[in-house]
């Protein structure tokens, strides 16, 4: 039976709403052993972490994740200690949580992509490092084709957080574009593919930002690096959908932190995974239940190769 979207763009199967399954996070770097190959696994509702067998076909950091809920999730692009920047596509099937590698690979090998998901259509991969790239990559489901859009983000920029208002509209918010932090949020209207730029903008300009959204309600952006004071921010914006107005958590995250990644169980719970605070690399899994937007922190953490993990890709599958 076809999934189909509410008017919030929630997943539906029938009369009955989607109920999420697990959230992933794959690859990333681990002070001072270097880059992960492992992909942890939160199992909702009770956020319990286990570990696949299945593994992404080289270590790697610095890239990007998005989910065609139900089916698979992918991880993009990176970089890894034998071929330095990739461009390959990893791609886990669920609910086996078995790993193949797309023929598709982005326009760009590059890292610190921004990704995010129309569920049930398509995945786009947007700007990344080094140059920076504007380019928006989309992966048509459930073939995988690659397209490259006519639209491109407003400056080139890598860093920033991708999340999505699935069945409507994704979004990029932040980003570093080589020479300066940047504040604005990109979004990308389904089905045409067009690219505006909001009016709201972040509360501060932020690179290292981390995204997820509880679709159909809201898309968030926490944490990330800053300038003056630590240089590092705990905050977490709220964009409103559909007006796409902007505000600011009363809650923050655990401490100030970048480079972290995020997931949602869409009406239950957004979750930002490690990250960096200046000190050390983390392995806490800070939660923002919905939809009181209250945070708390996992009993369950990360695995990673030493003290704690930044750099990866997260994405979630939803279920169908």
């Amino acid at each position: 039976m076809r999934v189909k979207y509410g008017s919030y763009g929630i997943a539906t199967l029938g009369s009955s709403a989607a109920v999420g399954v697990a959230g992933y996070f794959a690859g990333g770097y681990s002070t001072p052993s270097g880059n992960i190959n492992g992909i942890d696994k939160i199992a909702f509702p009770a956020d319990t972490k286990t570990t696949l067998s299945a593994t992404l076909s080289t270590a790697r950091h610095s890239l990007a994740g998005m989910a065609n809920s139900g089916v698979a999730g992918y991880a993009s692009g990176g970089y890894d200690a034998i071929t330095g920047l990739i461009d390959g596509i990893d791609k886990i099937t669920f609910p086996a949580d078995t790993k193949t590698t797309l023929s598709a690979v982005l326009t760009n090998a590059s890292t610190f992509n921004a990704g995010m998901a129309n569920s049930g259509v398509a995945g786009y991969i947007m700007g990344g490092n080094p140059l920076p790239f504007s380019n928006i990559d989309k992966i048509t489901f459930p073939a995988d084709t690659k397209t490259t859009l006519s639209a491109t983000l407003t400056v080139g920029s890598g860093t920033g957080a991708g999340f999505a208002n699935s069945g409507v509209a994704g979004y990029v918010a932040g980003g570093y574009t080589g020479a300066a932090r940047l504040n604005g949020i990109d979004k990308i209207t389904f089905p045409a593919d067009t690219k505006t730029t909001l009016s709201a903008t972040l509360s501060s300009a932020r690179n290292s930002i981390t995204g997820f959204a509880n679709s159909g309600v809201a898309g968030y952006a926490a944490g990330g690096g800053i300038t003056g004071g630590s240089g590092l921010s705990s905050a977490i914006d709220k964009i409103t959908f559909p007006a796409d107005t902007l505000t600011t958590l009363s809650a923050t995250l655990t401490n100030e932190r970048r480079n972290g990644n995020g997931m949602a169980n869409s009406a239950v719970a957004g979750y930002y995974g490690g990250g960096y605070d200046a000190s050390a690399e983390l392995v806490a899994i800070d939660k923002i239940t919905f939809p009181a937007d209250t945070r708390t922190t996992l009993s369950a953490t990360l695995s990673s190769l030493a003290v704690g993990r930044q750099d990866m890709a997260a994405m979630a599958n939803g279920g169908i």
